[in-house]
């Protein structure tokens, strides 16, 4: 009889660490990391199709979005983009001659030395500005916004074609690749 207690009571403290291990995994990828795949080429070379990276879902709830971070969005058509922060809000925004200006400013993007290395006729990107984009903007990035692109600028959809990503819509940022096992760092 004591023998059937003490089975009962092991395998109930087993049910609950069990139960407990869950909650807490559950708690971790609910709210603050989650797992995510590339899927596609448009933030090559830095991220390749089929790259794993862990997002910090804390990171933008007590900071805001810097230059150059990656980050994990939810976008119009009902998917997660994984893409780089170029633009902030209350700037303005110009690529001319495959160079990145920020009011009016050229500002180095050495992320894309080696992508525009590769490229033997035109450039990376094209020439724009916030107005080409979207008339409404004015020229100026509005509070509450970002503006983000895909290192692979000939391949990428952005908010070049899908507008400014409004930061409620961000789920974190990310910058650690931990799949494949071979590709494992930290990118920038």
């Amino acid at each position: 009889m004591e023998k059937q207690v003490k089975e009962k009571n092991e395998l109930w403290e087993w049910t609950k660490a069990l139960l407990i291990a869950f909650a807490i995994a559950a708690i971790i990828r609910y709210f603050l990391f989650t797992p995510i795949a590339v899927d596609g080429e448009s933030m090559m070379p830095t991220l390749e199709n089929g790259d794993r990276m862990i997002v910090n879902k804390i990171g933008y709830k007590i900071g805001e979005p810097k230059r150059f971070d990656i980050v994990v969005f939810h976008a119009p058509e009902q998917k997660n983009y994984i893409k780089r922060v170029i633009g902030l809000p209350g700037e303005t925004l110009e690529y001319k001659n495959d160079q990145l200006y920020i009011n009016g400013e050229p500002i180095d993007e050495p992320y894309l030395d080696a992508y525009k290395s590769k490229i033997t006729e035109g450039t990376l990107t094209e020439d724009f500005t916030l107005k080409d984009i979207d008339v409404s903007i004015n020229d100026v990035i509005p509070e509450g916004y970002i503006f983000v692109m895909g290192d692979n600028r000939r391949y990428s959809k952005d908010s070049r074609h899908i507008g400014l990503v409004d930061q409620k819509e961000i789920i974190g940022n990310t910058s650690l690749i931990f799949w494949p096992f071979s590709d494992i760092k930290i990118v920038k």
